[in-house]
């Protein structure tokens, strides 16, 4: 077990552009927190981290009146608070310019009205490229809760123990490493079908050998090719994680099937040919159908626009 005490917190704060809807984020990330690695606690984020041979935590909270998140990390990651605040700004879409991306979309007939609706939201991306292509290959097929409840036992299974000053935070995120060494009957023994251990068994070695790299910055195109190479990884998958690893803006998983409801139960073809007025902003879009669909029926003029 690696153990932290609980010292003086190192802090910091992480600047944003406004609007910024902190409330969305988090009941994103809330909603999909992995047991033992992340929580969200009164209207704050809280999650182990590694980043290199440093280990421990960190919690965020919005400060809206300075247009910035405030960060406490613990004092063991003070020496690489540098790359974890850029992961972190990664994480929570810090760079995005919603003045820019609203404009783009304000006279859309489809996402107009919704994006004005909401101008500060932001496409949550990833600390870990491994661990949010674990997290999406879980994903497939599955409600979120399903998903979240066994990314769960994935972490306590293969994740290293940690100790915190905080009670829901235990375990470290699975690395690459150590996964590429599980067999599909120690990740299967967890209710994880065998299809999908081999996928995540794959991905892992890609990755522990430095073949796949899932970091802001690569080539989208290259990287979605690489990954449905890959055993059960579809484009779907491929495209969910290009849009949260790699921090892509242009991601468009047109075979979901809430982002298709949300267009009037449109086919994926048809949600491909809808999406090229949004490039190369496809991710927001993804989005804010998402919250549509959230509300289980596509308004009025959505459907309409999507059938002319």
């Amino acid at each position: 077990m690696i153990s932290k005490q609980n010292a003086s917190a190192q802090t910091a704060r992480l600047s944003y552009v406004a609007p910024f809807d902190w409330p969305r984020l988090l009941r994103f990330l809330s909603t999909r927190s992995v047991k033992g690695v992340e929580s969200v606690h009164e209207d704050a984020y809280l999650r182990t981290v590694r980043v290199g041979r440093n280990a421990g935590w960190i919690r965020v909270r919005d400060e809206p009146a300075e247009h910035a998140l405030s960060l406490e990390v613990a004092p063991t990651l003070a020496p690489v608070l540098a790359p974890l605040s850029e992961r972190l700004r990664n994480l929570f879409d810090l760079h995005a310019r919603p003045d820019i991306i609203c404009a783009h979309f304000a006279s859309d007939p489809i996402l107009g009205d919704a994006v004005a609706q909401r101008p500060g939201l932001r496409v949550p991306g990833a600390f870990d490229g491994f661990e949010l292509a674990v997290r999406a290959i879980l994903g497939q097929q599955i409600t979120v809760k399903a998903a979240t409840t066994i990314a769960g036992r994935f972490a306590a299974a293969f994740g290293d123990p940690i100790e915190t000053p905080h009670d829901a935070l235990t375990h470290l995120s699975p690395t690459a490493n150590r996964v590429a060494s599980a067999t599909i009957d120690e990740i299967a023994s967890l209710g994880i079908i065998q299809t999908r251990a081999r996928s995540i068994i794959a991905i892992a070695v890609e990755m522990a050998t430095g073949r796949l790299v899932l970091e802001p910055g690569a080539d989208p195109a290259a990287i979605i090719a690489q990954l449905v190479a890959l055993p059960g990884i579809g484009a779907w998958t491929a495209h969910y994680i290009a849009m949260r690893a790699l921090r892509w803006a242009d991601a468009w998983p047109k075979e979901d099937i809430a982002l298709r409801n949300a267009l009037g139960r449109v086919t994926p073809k048809r949600a491909d040919e809808l999406s090229q007025p949004w490039r190369p902003w496809r991710s927001y879009a993804t989005l804010h159908l998402w919250c549509e669909a959230g509300e289980r029926v596509a308004p009025a003029h959505i459907v309409e626009a999507a059938r002319r």
